[in-house]
């Protein structure tokens, strides 16, 4: 029996789904001011261009870099300096350099406040999901997710809610490997956000439609 469970939610009903630039935004508010976070590779490194310059939020990029600033365009964009996806990026006052080891050393030891993931699966208990799906053919892609998932002090994930099939990607048990365990406190998509943990998840807040539909369509039980 799924612990999943649907709260009182905002419900913003009279509007459509988040797209992509406005699921950044929408995760950028939430970074406390002065945090240390990584964003992962793919929709996570949006968010660094919608963090507030005075937010004091340092990102660190798995790579080797603290002080990253946002997407490079134009005349700005250096090929040398990339984000972990190889993402051109630009650097702020006071940007470090570093080896590889020492990044990731930053990752496991319990450095960061924020880390923000992509998924292809979350459970309702915060398990997640990102690094292979099973698919013939596909490349693992494991990077550093572990590392990030049980070393940051939060673990934000962004995704679309449902798959292009229209299942659930928010799911009561992941069926895909999984990349930690219990580890995810907040999921981002497109229709929604919500908490996850040892008690079920929660719906915080919906786009484009009820907590109720919402609850239905993921088979959250009623309350």
């Amino acid at each position: 029996m799924s612990t999943g469970r649907a709260l009182p939610a905002t419900e913003h009903v009279d509007r459509r789904t988040l797209t992509g630039a406005e699921l950044a935004q929408r995760v950028a508010a939430d970074i406390p001011r002065g945090a240390y976070v990584n964003l992962g590779i793919g929709q996570p490194t949006g968010v660094a261009d919608h963090l507030a310059p005075d937010a004091g939020v340092v990102l660190h990029t798995e790579n080797g870099m603290l002080g990253m600033g946002p997407a490079a365009t134009g005349d700005a964009v250096d090929t040398d300096l990339t984000n972990a996806g190889k993402v051109p990026v630009t650097e702020l006052p006071g940007a470090a350099y570093f080896h590889h080891a020492d990044s990731f050393a930053m990752m496991r030891g319990g450095h960061l406040d924020v880390c923000v993931l992509g998924a292809f699966q979350v459970s309702f208990r915060g398990d997640l999901a990102n690094w292979h799906t099973g698919a013939e053919g596909a490349i693992p892609a494991v990077g550093g997710a572990m590392d990030l998932a049980i070393g940051a002090r939060s673990v934000y994930v962004m995704m679309t809610l449902f798959a292009k099939d229209g299942s659930p990607k928010l799911v009561d048990r992941c069926s895909y490997p999984l990349t930690g365990v219990g580890c995810v406190d907040r999921v981002y998509t497109d229709h929604g956000v919500f908490t996850t943990g040892p008690d079920g998840v929660s719906i915080v807040e919906t786009y484009g439609s009820t907590a109720a539909e919402l609850q239905g369509r993921l088979g959250l039980p009623a309350v």
